[in-house]
Order: C-alpha cells, then sequence, then structure tokens
C-alpha cells in the first residue's frame, strides 16, 4: 500500500477538514459550479492522512468499491469503452483479481457476471452485485441479464441470484448503487436506483427472502436529470459529443444512495442534479403504497455541487462525492455540507464504501474523460486511483 501525506501549501491541496469530528465550524467556500474551491482552514491540528490503496495502471476503469467487515477489499468494473477480461474483482497482495472466480465473470450468458455498476457489502457481510446486463449503459438484450447477484464470503459462493418482473425494470433500466435494511421482512430488503439515461429512473425495491420486487417514484421528478444542470470540467462544458453527432447533455437519473443511520431514511440524488433527496423507507417498503403517497414523505436539500456516490455512517452523517470540483464533502445536517477532502488526482469521485475500522475508501476514474465525452478522443491518465481517508464514522448495520 502506498500512502502519502500532502503538503498543506500545494494549491488544491488535500483538506481533510474533519473538523466535524472535533467541533469544527468552518464552511467550504464556493466560486460558482466550477470557480473556485476550498475549505477553510480546519480547528484540528494538521491534516488526516489521504492514502492511495490501488492504483489501476491497466486494465479498465472502476467504478464500485466496497470493503468487507474483515478488510477485505472488492472492485467492479463495468462493460463501458473498455476490455473488461473481469467485471467483479478483490485488491489483494496489491493485484486486482476476478471474483469469486474467473468463471463467474464470463459475462458470456445471462447466469453469469456481464457488467457490474456496483458492489455493496451487507451488514451479514454478504456481498452483492449489481448486474447490469448492459453494455456501455444501451438497451440490455433481455431482462434476464439484468439481476443482484449474492455471494457469501466465507465461502466465496454465488448464493442467491434475483432477477425483476417487467415492469420493475425495462430494457433501458440501469441498475446503478444498492443499500439494505435486513430488519425488514423475512430476510431483510434491498433498494436500488434506476439511473437509466434514457428517462425510465426510479427506485427499485426487494424483498431478499422471496426475490419479489417492486418499484417506487417512476419517472418522478425527483429521480430525473435536472434539465437546467450544466456543468464545467476542465473547462468545458460536460456533453455526450460522438463523432458525427451534435454535442447532448448528460442525462443522468437517480445514482447515488444511502440509508440513515436509524433506517427510517433514504438518501438518493441524481447524477445530473446539484439537489439531494430523501424518502421514507417505510413508504418505499409498503408494496402497496402508490406514487403519490411515497412522494408525500420527499424532502429536497440543494447544494452547490453534484454527486455520484453517497454513503453514509452510524453517527448520522451523509458523505457525498463532489465530481465538480474533486472532492469528498459531508452532510452534517440538513442543508448543511463540509469539505472532508479535495486533491488534484480525485478526478471523478464515483463510489465510496466505509470500512468497519472507520476508514472511507472511494474511487477516482476520470469518467468525464471518457472518449464519449470528447468526440472519439479517449483523454483518461492512467493510474486511475482507489483512496482512503480514516474518518470517526462507523458503518450503518441494519440488522436483526
Amino acid at each position: 500500500m502506498r500512502s502519502f501525506m500532502l503538503s498543506t501549501a500545494a494549491a488544491w491541496s488535500l483538506t481533510a477538514t474533519l473538523g466535524f469530528m472535533a467541533g469544527c465550524h468552518g464552511d467550504a467556500t464556493h466560486g460558482g459550479p466550477q470557480g473556485q474551491w476550498h475549505a477553510a482552514a480546519s480547528t484540528v491540528a494538521g491534516h488526516a492522512r489521504l492514502e492511495v490503496v490501488h492504483e489501476f495502471n491497466d486494465g479498465p476503469m472502476p467504478t464500485g468499491v466496497t470493503v468487507s467487515r474483515d478488510n477485505r477489499i472488492f472492485v467492479n468494473f463495468p462493460r463501458w469503452e473498455d476490455k473488461v477480461r473481469f467485471t467483479v474483482a478483490e485488491v489483494r497482495g496489491g493485484k486486482v483479481v476476478p471474483y469469486p472466480d474467473a468463471a463467474t465473470n464470463a459475462g458470456d450468458n445471462p447466469d453469469t457476471l456481464f457488467s457490474v455498476q456496483s458492489v455493496v457489502v451487507d451488514p451479514r457481510n454478504h456481498l452483492w452485485a449489481l448486474d447490469t446486463g448492459s453494455l456501455d449503459m444501451q438497451p440490455v438484450k433481455s431482462l434476464e441479464w439484468i439481476k443482484l447477484v449474492g455471494i457469501d464470503l466465507a465461502n466465496n459462493k454465488v448464493f442467491k441470484t434475483i432477477r425483476f418482473s417487467e415492469g420493475v425494470v425495462t430494457k433501458n433500466t440501469y441498475i446503478n448503487d444498492v443499500r439494505f435494511d435486513l430488519r425488514r421482512g423475512q430476510d431483510g430488503m434491498a433498494f436500488i436506483t434506476d439511473s437509466s439515461s434514457a428517462g425510465d429512473n426510479g427506485i427499485i425495491v426487494v424483498d431478499l427472502a422471496s426475490g419479489r420486487s417492486w418499484r417506487k417514484l417512476d419517472k418522478h421528478p425527483a429521480v430525473l436529470a435536472d434539465k437546467t444542470f450544466g456543468a464545467v470540467m476542465e473547462g468545458e462544458p460536460l456533453m455526450q459529443r460522438k463523432p458525427g453527432q451534435p454535442p447532448k447533455p448528460a442525462t443522468i437519473g437517480s445514482d447515488g444512495i444511502a440509508i440513515s443511520a436509524d433506517g427510517s431514511r433514504l438518501f438518493f440524488c441524481p447524477l445530473s442534479s446539484r439537489a439531494l433527496y430523501s424518502v421514507s423507507v417505510d413508504a418505499l417498503a409498503d408494496e402497496k403504497s402508490t406514487d403519490e403517497q411515497v412522494a408525500a414523505t420527499l424532502k429536497k436539500e440543494t447544494r452547490q455541487f453534484a454527486s455520484d456516490g453517497l454513503e453514509s455512517d452510524a453517527q448520522g452523517r451523509i458523505y457525498l462525492t463532489d465530481w465538480e470540483h474533486n472532492a469528498i464533502q459531508v452532510r452534517t445536517g440538513e442543508n448543511q455540507f463540509k469539505t472532508l477532502a479535495t486533491d488534484p488526482r480525485m478526478w471523478w469521485p464515483d463510489t465510496m464504501s466505509l470500512a468497519a475500522d472507520g476508514h472511507l475508501y472511494f474511487t477516482c476514474n476520470q469518467l468525464h474523460r471518457q472518449a464519449k465525452f470528447h468526440n472519439g478522443r479517449d483523454r483518461r491518465q492512467k493510474p486511475y486511483y482507489l483512496f482512503r481517508i480514516r474518518t470517526d464514522g462507523k458503518p450503518v448495520s441494519l440488522t436483526k
């Protein structure tokens, strides 16, 4: 493991303002979506350490990361613009190896892993993989490719595969991220964001015992991309730019997701938006509740940054990636956000995972530099990074 202590004198240096853990009252300073961005001086002596856990110097770009209770680290690689040999992997001994094995990652039929967007270890120490079944976010060949796959970390075997019925998912569905409340029902429930760029957005709820699922907030404005949203990355508007086609806005709906410490609220955000929403988990978990009844429990908060991944801790905080400013933010209360870290290497912080020892892990993958945003020219520069920062947080554990 290679780690760095960053100089406070460097421009855009790491500023791990862990003052929220020790009475810091300084807020982040914003100069617009792509203006000056820095954290106020911390009241804590010194700075937290930003550690490089792994450098991805070859192979595809990672999106998700998750850490087990015994500190095993797992990542995933969706089939986007890169050649992908395996879509789920364990970072072990400085290497990235297919998990649970190469055969499970073959992607040659709907029963193997094809294109996993997110991996999450639940409070029972099971790893769950969200297989989009999609090649480069395009419509799936058939719905059976879209699945939630559970792997037992004790024996490294798949123990459950859950598929979704038509209506819960469509060929345009892009399942993105998942959180769990294992106290609900016989074996717990999962909550999944559908971030389809086609606008088929919503929240999918899964009863893990029966495999039954239902869809809530289908195409509600809260889960849709904000049509007025625009971001500037490295001096130019973030747009889909494909050779021979006019530029189009990036319109990604409900993406990041986190569950509150007490399990009462589910936080989520469209990627193409600066709004943060939360909704009653009770309402989502009631299969008979209407979308109107669920929507009545929505709360909206505004920010000056857009997020990809979200994470929560048992202390009641929500962590948010800030891909517009190479940063990680922390929600310390309603409409209250502070900068946890920023660094020039943190191009597009994607997904986070809070480990049992308090380390917050997150991937940075330069997503905005993909060829699809630059007329076919791939501007990504390896390595991609897996970082971690120590916090005083503990993972949310909603289990019987």
